[in-house]
């Protein structure tokens, strides 16, 4: 099942505060909204698909609870991007002094911030150009670091600000260069 955009013009386009019900009301479902405010409706991952993020939390999870330099955050975490867009990377992660200079209630609702770091991992049915525009996205929305990993190609996309995207062919591992000092993300289990 691939993601399916809902254009809701017609209707009008969705408040802040009724996107939020919508997916208060629909917690099975995850949501995302693009700067044009038409609803994502995202489809579940499949196991191999889940398997891989899950290894990539790990090794993000156990780097960041040494260093203590941000916070983490799994593919259930909605982000609201300076846009408009409403966006839920794969993983994410975003410096400690930024993430506290959020409100209590901007942090328990979607933050209104666009993470640091972002990985979005492609599963089989996922269009690459769609990933690409959303690496796009959040490069633009402030991202400094982003990696889209593509197990079907076997390659790694880096996405850094104002630079040119970065091919990877079969890389064994990625560095989290200075925005996540000392983290390497060993690929093996991934591919």
């Amino acid at each position: 099942m691939t993601p399916m955009t809902l254009n809701l013009r017609s209707v009008g386009l969705l408040t802040d505060e009724q996107f939020a019900q919508i997916c208060q009301e629909n917690p099975e479902v995850q949501f995302e909204r693009n700067a044009a405010g038409e609803l994502i409706v995202m489809p579940p991952t499949g196991g191999e698909t889940g398997k891989r993020n899950f290894e990539i939390y790990i090794d993000l999870g156990i780097w960041n609870r040494r260093a203590k330099l941000g916070v983490a955050f799994d593919s259930s975490t909605l982000f609201r991007l300076p846009n408009g867009a409403d966006r839920s990377p794969d993983v994410a992660w975003v410096r400690q002094d930024r993430w506290e200079a959020l409100t209590p209630e901007e942090q328990q609702k979607f933050p209104p911030i666009c993470p640091d770091f972002v990985v979005e991992l492609r599963s089989k049915t996922d269009s690459l150009r769609s990933l690409q525009g959303k690496m796009l996205e959040y490069q633009q929305n402030g991202a400094r670091l982003g990696w889209l990993i593509n197990p079907q190609d076997r390659q790694v996309e880096v996405y850094r600000p104002e630079q040119s995207v970065e091919v990877l062919k079969s890389p064994s591992s990625l560095s989290g260069e200075d925005i996540l000092p000392g983290f390497v993300l060993d690929l093996t289990p991934v591919w």
